[in-house]
């Protein structure tokens, strides 16, 4: 912080607007981090003396704030852990199904739910940038950006395969299938980001009518958008908004994430701290295996981390298997 000061008060940083608001912006974020640890730091030593009075009628106050201080500090705890150079911003999440027909296409739609309940339960603002339904059930795939401080840092522990066991209700013997579904993360690319520079003439745009479910939701006009980055053979669709500059905004978001993936993974060969190596959703390639039938169990096979009530984690609790691939990954 006091590094950070000292620049801003040379007058020179201000013949660089973008500089000096970054430089500005950089300073804000530490002292919102600090004011955090040092609000935590004193209620920590108020709460101390106040236990050393032993008085019996402070006892249910003391222990309900020191259950707070013990939640928070946890949380701060974590946040030590998200350095990367692009933890703290904003995430685009996809869903690609994998394996298994109809059981794959519901179990994606299943994995859409589990992610937009975490990201309520955080805090975490979500929007639908472009989606495609199953032809009987579920998804196909879809693409949404999740924006709050940290969503990409806490979300990158959610890349790869996620396996599904139960009894499937698309089999009229109620036999018991697996499904697979590719769950790829990336870090919401600023317009500013020096590794990702596109060329107009580099992208190729088609201008199609969105496919729907039927009825009022097929659009009439043509407003879906489909681009081509064409020296990098990267296509992405958008067709959620029914406003063509609307999709076509939003397609070049992702085409920019898309992009700033593959300059990371161009700048180091060996590693991709931003999306791994890519696996198809098939056998032997989870990360995760979510089991509803014969019993009840979700692990993580990376972190051996395992919870009994499938359900609940369904529903959004993924917090324990992202703190311990966080640990684990550090």
């Amino acid at each position: 912080m006091e590094k950070l000061q000292k620049q801003s008060e040379d007058s020179k940083i201000w013949d660089d607007p973008k500089q000096a608001q970054q430089l500005m912006k950089d300073i804000s974020e530490l002292k919102d981090e600090l004011n955090l640890w040092n609000s935590l730091e004193k209620r920590i030593s108020d709460t101390l003396e106040l236990s050393q009075m032993e008085d019996p009628s402070l006892n249910d106050e003391l222990i309900l704030e020191t259950e707070k201080i013990n939640r928070e500090l946890n949380q701060l705890s974590l946040s030590t852990l998200l350095g990367g150079k692009y933890d703290k911003g904003n995430a685009l999440l996809t869903i690609n199904t994998g394996e298994g027909g109809t059981d794959a296409q519901d179990w994606a739609g299943m994995l859409e739910r589990m992610y937009l309940r975490w990201c309520e339960n955080k805090g975490f603002k979500t929007e639908i940038l472009d989606q495609t339904e199953g032809e009987e059930a579920g998804i196909k795939t879809v693409t949404m950006l999740v924006s709050g401080t940290y969503a990409y840092g806490y979300l990158r522990a959610e890349k790869g395969v996620h396996r599904l066991v139960r009894l499937s209700p698309y089999d009229s013997a109620h036999r018991r299938h697996t499904s697979f579904a590719q769950v790829e993360i990336l870090p919401e690319a600023a317009q500013e980001d020096p590794l990702v520079v596109i060329n107009p003439d580099d992208v190729k745009i088609d201008i199609y009518k969105s496919s729907g479910a039927g009825g009022q939701n097929v659009q009439k006009n043509a407003t879906a958008i489909r681009l081509t980055h064409l020296p990098t053979g990267i296509v992405v669709t958008c067709q959620n908004e029914r406003s063509q500059m609307q999709n076509r905004e939003n397609a070049m978001r992702v085409l920019r994430s898309r992009l700033l993936d593959l300059a990371q993974v161009a700048a180091d060969k060996n590693l991709s701290d931003l999306r791994g190596v890519y696996q198809k959703a098939e056998w032997g390639s989870q990360i995760r295996s979510y089991v509803l039938h014969p019993y009840q169990m979700v692990k993580d096979h990376r972190t051996d981390f395992e919870v009994g009530n499938s359900q609940s984690v369904l529903d959004g609790d993924l917090d324990g298997f992202i703190e311990a691939w966080l640990k684990f990954n550090k």
